[in-house]
């Protein structure tokens, strides 16, 4: 059997060692984050407004997925079967900017949707509607826009809210899943201590990275130890998929820590870029699909 030794320096004051792959790092006293209850969204007055401007793309198309929100299709509203004009609303609000944030990219900007109380409203609603009776406990949301649409559905739906962060955004230290590690020692001019280990135990505060590809680069995603736990029921929701790489990291962070990812829900779906393809047995949810 292979074993891994490392000489330290005997200090004078305790100090707890964790491994990370092959690094050990020095922790200090980490505050677990609060427990927060969830609450229950208000719907308030639906205000309608007129979105119309230069620059806003109205061409959106919405394929014939099973697991796509139909604008044609009928929801229940109480008792009374209404047509759902939510889809079209949304769409119109959505515009391209070309060459951003690098030359040949065609931004999918929500941000002028989010001027629109109403659509705004509208796709909040649309995916509370489809999740509130699935029994899931966590909404990840992955940064930035995932920040937007996640909060208010967990909230909705009697769920939490995990943050799924670029690098260096959440508080706490960074390690890599420990494989097998057979005994450490310290070691000075006196003294040699043999330490077995026999158990790791989750540090409050620690997070764990996931490296994955982007369609015009690449990046790091975040999410903290302890704030999933095995067995739940997870959404992983964004604002948009394209080549499926922030999902697919998303989806590993959170099976890493034993939780069951039910489903993954977006407002846009870019198909010819066939990130529905990666998530392999995952089920995607979205409301509009855009060429």
């Amino acid at each position: 059997m292979n074993t891994l030794k490392i000489s330290f320096t005997v200090l004078k004051k305790p100090t707890t060692y964790f491994f990370s792959g092959n690094s050990v790092i020095s922790l200090k006293s980490l505050t677990p984050p609060s427990s927060v209850k969830p609450a229950s969204i208000s719907g308030g007055p639906r205000v309608y407004s007129t979105f119309a401007g230069a620059g806003v793309r109205t061409d959106f198309k919405v394929n014939s997925y099973s697991n796509m929100a139909e604008p044609d299709s009928d929801h229940k509203q109480g008792d009374v079967a209404v047509k759902d004009d939510r889809i079209a609303r949304i769409s119109s609000t959505i515009r391209v900017i070309p060459d951003f944030p690098k030359p040949g990219i065609m931004f999918q900007d929500i941000t002028t949707m989010l001027l629109d109380p109403v659509a705004f409203k509208d796709s909040i609603d649309l995916f509370v509607e489809r999740y509130k009776d699935k029994d899931i406990s966590v909404v990840a949301g992955v940064e930035a826009r995932g920040f937007i649409f996640g909060p208010p559905i967990a909230l909705a739906i009697g769920a939490k809210f995990v943050p799924m962060r670029k690098p260096n955004k959440l508080p706490g230290i960074s390690f890599l899943p420990l494989t097998s590690v057979t005994f450490f020692q310290f070691n000075n001019s006196s003294h040699r201590i043999i330490c077995y280990v026999m158990s790791c135990h989750v540090i409050s505060g620690a997070v764990i990275s996931e490296e994955y590809s982007l369609e015009y680069g690449s990046d790091i995603m975040e999410m903290h130890v302890g704030a999933v736990e095995a067995g739940e029921r997870t959404l992983v929701i964004d604002d948009l998929i394209a080549t499926g790489g922030t999902l697919v990291a998303a989806i590993n962070l959170l099976e890493r820590v034993g939780a069951n990812v039910v489903e993954c829900a977006c407002v846009i779906e870019l198909p010819d870029l066939k990130g529905r393809d990666r998530l392999g047995d995952k089920p995607l949810f979205v409301l509009i699909s855009s060429t």
